[in-house]
């Protein structure tokens, strides 16, 4: 099923092998071998059709609502396909009473009979949805699967098949429920697709059933699972075994599960001890001098493992050392004396075993050796909310080899006493004092290291404290042109609708293990205004109070595409690993949809080519937990190509050396170094691959690996700075066996290293893919401290030597401690409003290497970061220096779902009052934007050096650079102190809803049938693209209303208004991007509404054709007889919105997903694109287009000057008539708002 990778090294060095994978083709009624029984023959992945296409999708049965869901519209020709699918009578009775109810796909209960049907292993009741909290058993989704590719017959998800390619274990003995969703998160209803879904049996699409020309979506599918029980507390340890000599203690714990059940692990737990001596001796200590004892030493994959330490119970000191096969001999042991066998290696946890005869007068004995694995975290302790006298648990669990055995709690930085509060990795605090909130912490330790969890705020409300707010605050919205507030001077203006505190609720006073609380302040009323404007009144509702009530679950969602970084071609069916697990195959255009698992601190996401044509992109994406969507572009590097060796020979591969470059260094290999993956010599030849990352080449830094950080001797994140990294690829010609070498010496050329102490410090680090995080290599320490001193005067100095075996990734890198962290923030206009923040958008920041002398000219880079912007910004880590401003520059870049921001300008001189830092603090950072020297560069950054804030230096104590003791003062610096900024380019785009909504805010939704987004759990956004001929940009309006809903009919639900983008290759052509509300079910999910939209460009414009596809579709699906027709104005186009997801070709863009802004940046993207599947930000208007308009250039009105001198009589006239009608004109009323004239 997999065949062995590439060994990848990084310098700042770091080695990974890649597993290749196929997707298969599983699925019950379908033909051919099926992986039911836990093999079958996988095929090849082929693409198939997303939603959104070419032809009018039908109605059928299909999945619906939240995932797990079946969506069933009424009708006798549907109730008689329910009774023909085998659907229970329950569900019959559901599509009966309620017209296109939800029903929730459960697993029967244990014994329960089948129903009617011909596939009866499994029951599908049918019961009203519950909510994501509602479930009433404890239980959990799983995370997404997806492994098959629609192709061929359709799309087969089957339970069997998503246990066989990621484990049994993933998913649990007995689903209660199962969701699907196509990989753009639609429902299958949404896209018009008949499905089958089963708990026990997965989900299959079939082409055969789809409507006239249109082919299954690619989907993933989850499962919810009930949580495993957990188990008591251990009891006290018993007494010692025995009389004498070594013996063992055991202790032991009760599962309250319920019958059938079972609690994971083990329910006894041994540990040895030691009573007096016994008399006489034992045969560890006096021996039988005519017997030997025969051993090896391997590791946990078998591998040889020379040099290792052997020692014997009851005699000190080693008695032996494995030899290069990892074998050792010790004379004198009693064949029959089982003894205990213990050996040490460095670099792996201690291992013993006991002896066993093997002959009269021998004994044999295996010692596998686990290698040390630095301790990571999987659960970290989460925030809470409690009041006074209540109880809080906080939970924190490690990983790694050994696992950790030993946790310490911190509050406020202050070691918890473990005998008061009797802690291990769960800290349960009774009866909570105003004095216990604040920060709470653990730290998890193993021989490997240790490692800290991010802190948890614990906030204690005193008796009688509201937790939420019960008054909004403010929340400025801008009107459309025209319109004013009530009283207000005209506009445009901006309106107060309010915002309740972003701030959690007290959880309920018995809740688990810290899980996150699902209650939160938000909107609890709201009142209705009419805001006067000119020529109508603009509907629109403000929040009135606020008050705690359920929220929905934050998800962090992550989307992206993965790109060759050379020709930008997608990575096509790549395998995904999260950490260790399988999570999927990236798409045929490269795409890839993540969930980032609850409790994620950093989401490590590997990528694997299935042609092996490309390194393993192992990647730390940020992401945002409060459940904004992030999209990535990830940049996979292809390897190079191959050099023939000769495996008896010695040879020098050289690191760097590309476009005219000097190697940056050197991997030197020894004569006979090659060896087999069971340890066997290799001496033919060898075909070897060296891809290196050049930190001289700025654009590298886009494809490196990972993000740098190691853990330290404290157990916390810090980062490393790189001297270049690499992949190394050794295999036989023509053989799949990847070859393994060593010990290879690692040479670093010196005069690359210019950093005063880095020559000393360098180090040579490997890459752990599972947490992405670097690990010191043994191999590459030690060399005294002479040794280093020798580097300084060395052209070429040795570094480390690493042995070439293991997937990972290899680093040459330095920790730097001259560290600190830098403020940026995102607006949606260049006005910077503090209202108008944007989540969501990616910050990368690049630490640049100065020229000697500390030039502001960079000759390489030194690592890289990212982070995502919440409310209050994003904080970078980056180094610094105080005492040189220009020691460390960075080059800072922002992008949204693909779109580029551009920060503050500073041509002909930066502003204060614009980047948003003061002087004479912005003259030490030396503020420049990319375009500064050259105005027709990009402007999509800005380079800046890294000062250090100085202490005693007012100026400079609140931003935008932070000491890196002080990461929460800089994420909790209110928005006036100092930052840097981005805004977005695409300004001319206006958006005013009835019902306000913060979209980076999931809290502020409110229930309400002129809400824009009617699902809070989901997000559709639609698109129509507009294509104007004409001289100019020009700007165009959506007026989207109530259409066919009697309770919405004719009310609004809010407006759009975009300007039209030129086309680059076709002039006096240019096109709009214009979001409509979308038609389908209001909050009540009782019937749907077709939102009339209407759409007026500025200007003198006429519509001159219409999409025929689209006019045809929207002829066969009339209104009903309650809603009138659209008007056909020849200035505008009207029409009712399509409650099917059309494709391009009706110049329609329809994209779900469970952010907002997410949906609509992707769709968007295809919009300008001309595409259902594609993405762009160069407008293609001739591509997609729905509807077209010819505009004409205005008339030029000449001047009153020029008029005076070619008429003077006509202009006179003029003048006095206006003059006159001024003066006859009735005085406005008090408060009311001047005309556009007036302003």
């Amino acid at each position: 099923m997999a065949s062995a990778g590439p060994l990848l090294c990084l310098l700042a060095v770091a080695l990974l092998a890649g597993a290749r994978g196929e997707a298969p083709a599983p699925g019950a009624d379908h033909k051919g071998p099926s992986l039911a029984s836990g093999c079958g023959s996988p095929r090849s992945p082929s693409p198939g059709t997303a939603g959104g296409g070419e032809k009018e999708p039908a109605a059928a049965l299909a999945m619906g609502a939240p995932l797990g869901k079946l969506r069933l519209s009424s009708g006798p020709n549907l109730r008689r396909r329910a009774r023909g699918r085998g659907l229970s009578a329950t569900a019959r009775a559901r599509v009966d009473g309620e017209p296109g109810a939800p029903v929730t796909v459960r697993s029967p209960p244990a014994g329960a009979a089948p129903t009617e049907g011909p596939a009866a292993a499994a029951r599908v009741a049918a019961q009203p949805s519950p909510t994501p909290e509602g479930w009433e058993d404890a239980s959990e989704w799983t995370s997404w699967f997806n492994v098959d590719h629609p192709g061929g017959d359709g799309d087969f998800e089957s339970l069997a098949a998503i246990r066989f390619y990621y484990g049994p274990a993933r998913v649990c003995p007995r689903p209660l429920a199962l969701e699907a969703r196509t990989t753009d998160w639609a429902l299958p209803a949404a896209v018009g697709e008949r499905v089958h879904a089963s708990p026990a049996r997965g989900f299959w699409c079939l082409n055969r059933e789809q409507p006239r020309g249109r082919r299954c979506s690619n989907y993933h599918v989850r499962f919810r699972c009930p949580l495993e029980p957990e188990w008591g507390a251990w009891g006290p340890w018993g007494p010692c075994s025995g009389s004498c000599g070594l013996g063992r203690r055991l202790r032991s714990r009760s599962c309250p599960a319920p019958a059938g059940e079972a609690c994971p692990g083990p329910a006894q737990e041994a540990h040895p001890c030691a009573l007096p001596p016994c008399p006489g001796c034992s045969p560890d200590a006096c021996g039988c001098p005519d017997h030997v004892l025969l051993g090896s030493v391997l590791s946990a994959a078998g591998r040889p493992l020379p040099g290792a330490r052997v020692s014997l119970g009851a005699r000190p000191g080693a008695v032996a050392t494995s030899d290069a096969r990892g074998t050792f001999r010790v004379p004198g042991v009693c064949a029959g004396g089982r003894a205990n066998v213990s050996a040490q290696l460095d670099g792996f946890s201690a291992g013993r075993a006991r002896a066993a005869a093997n002959g009269s007068a021998s004994a044999v004995v295996t010692i596998v050796l686990e290698k040390l694995g630095k301790p990571y975290l999987v659960k970290h302790p989460e925030s809470q909310v409690r009041e006074a006298g209540q109880n809080v648990t906080f939970c924190c669990k490690a990983s790694g080899s050994p696992t950790p055995s030993k946790y310490w709690w911190f509050h406020n930085g202050t070691l918890l006493d473990r005998r008061q509060l009797g802690y291990g990795a769960r800290l349960e605090l009774r009866g909570l004092r105003a004095d216990q909130a604040g920060g709470y912490h653990c730290k998890a330790w193993s021989e490997a290291g240790a490692v800290r969890s991010r802190s948890a705020q614990l906030t204690v409300l005193a008796p009688g404290q509201p937790a939420c707010d019960p008054q909004p605050r403010e929340h400025l919205i801008r009107l459309p042109d025209g319109c004013g507030e009530p009283g207000g001077d005209g506009g445009p203006a901006h309106l107060d609708v309010g915002r309740c505190a972003d701030s959690p609720c007290p959880g309920p006073a018995g809740a688990g293990c810290g899980a996150a609380s699902s209650r939160c302040c938000s909107v609890s009323r709201l009142e209705a205004r009419r805001v006067r404007c000119a020529g109508f009144e603009l509907p629109v509702q403000v929040v009135a109070r606020c008050g705690c009530r359920a929220c929905p679950a934050p998800r962090g969602l992550v989307r992206g595409r993965v790109l060759a970084a050379d020709s930008g071609e997608p990575l096509r069916f790549a395998r995904i690993l999260v950490g260790r697990e399988p999570a999927g195959f990236t798409s045929a255009h490269g795409a890839f949809t993540l969930e980032a698992p609850a409790s994620t601190e950093r989401l490590v996401v590997t990528f694997v080519d299935a042609g092996g044509e490309f390194v393993d992109a192992v990647r730390v994406l940020p992401f945002d937990a409060r459940g904004a969507g992030v999209y990535h572009e990830v940049q996979a590097l292809r390897r190079a190509p191959a050099v023939l060796l000769d495996a008896r020979r010695g040879h020098r591969l050289a690191l760097g050396g590309q476009q005219g470059r000097a190697p940056l260094g050197e991997l030197v290999l020894p004569p006979g170094a090659f060896r087999r993956a069971d340890g066997r010599p290799y001496a033919g030849p060898v075909e070897a691959r060296v891809t290196f990352v050049d930190p001289r080449d700025l654009a590298s830094a886009a494809a490196a690996p990972s993000d740098l950080r190691f853990v330290d001797a404290d157990g916390e994140l810090a980062p490393l700075r790189t001297y270049g990294m690499f992949a190394v690829d050794l295999r036989a010609p023509g053989a799949a066996e990847q070859l393994h070498a060593g010990p290879a010496a690692v040479r670093l050329a010196a005069e690359h290293v210019r950093m005063a102490g880095h020559a000393e410090a360098l180090r040579l680090w490997s890459l752990e893919p599972a947490t992405g995080l670097w690990e010191e290599e043994a191999a590459g320490r030690g060399g005294g401290a002479g040794a280093r001193r020798r580097r300084r005067e060395e052209r070429a100095f040795l570094v480390g030597h690493v042995q070439l075996r293991e997937r990972r990734l290899f680093n040459l890198d330095v920790p730097e401690r001259r560290r600190c962290f830098v403020k940026v923030r995102a607006y949606a206009t260049d006005k910077f409003a503090p209202g108008e923040q944007v989540r969501g958008v990616v910050v990368t920041l690049v630490n640049l290497e100065p020229a000697p002398g500390f030039s502001a000219n960079p000759r390489a880079w030194g690592r890289f970061d990212s982070a995502v912007t919440g409310p209050d910004g994003a904080c970078l880590p980056a180094f610094c220096d105080a005492e040189r401003p220009d020691a460390y520059t960075a080059l800072v870049t922002a992008s949204l779902g693909g779109e580029e921001l551009e920060p503050a300008p500073s041509r002909p001189g930066p502003r204060p009052d614009v980047v948003g830092v003061p002087e004479p603090y912005l003259g030490r950072l030396g503020y420049r934007r990319t375009d500064h020297d050259d105005p027709a560069a990009k402007r999509n950054g800005f380079r800046v050096n890294l000062a250090r804030p100085r202490p005693g230096e007012p100026g400079e104590a609140r931003g935008p650079l932070y000491p890196w003791r002080a990461l929460r003062q800089c994420q909790e610096a209110p928005v006036t102190d100092a930052h840097f900024r981005f805004a977005r380019v695409e300004a001319d785009r206006f958006e005013f809803d009835v019902v306000p909504f913060r979209e980076d805010a999931p809290a502020s939704w409110t229930r309400h049938r002129l809400a824009w987004w009617p699902n809070p759990q989901e997000f559709r956004a639609c698109f129509l693209k507009v294509r104007l001929r004409g001289p100019q940009e020009y700007v165009v309006r959506a007026h989207s209303a109530g259409g066919t809903h009697p309770d919405t009919r004719g009310r609004l639900y809010g407006l759009r208004d975009a300007r039209s983008v030129r086309d680059p290759g076709r002039p006096g052509v240019s096109a709009a991007c214009l979001e409509f509300k979308c038609g389908g079910m209001l909050v009540d999910r009782r019937r749907p509404d077709r939102t009339r939209v209407t759409v007026t460009p500025q200007g003198s414009c006429r519509r001159v054709a219409v999409n025929a596809l689209l006019r045809d579709y929207l002829g066969r699906h009339a209104p009903p007889a309650a809603a009138a027709e659209p008007d056909d104005d020849p200035a505008a186009f009207a029409m009712l919105a399509p409650l099917d997801p059309l494709g391009h070709n009706y110049g329609v863009y329809t994209v779900t997903d469970q952010s907002p802004r997410l949906a609509k940046e992707i769709a968007i993207g295809r919009c300008f694109d001309g595409s259902s599947d594609g993405f762009s930000r160069e407008m293609r208007a001739d591509a997609g287009v729905a509807v077209t308009f010819q505009c004409l250039e205005p008339p030029a009105r000449p001047s009153l000057f020029q008029r005076l001198l070619e008429a003077p009589a006509s202009a006179l006239a003029d003048i006095r008539r206006d003059v006159g009608a001024a003066a006859r004109a009735p005085p406005l009323p008090a408060g009311s708002p001047p005309s556009r004239g007036d302003q």
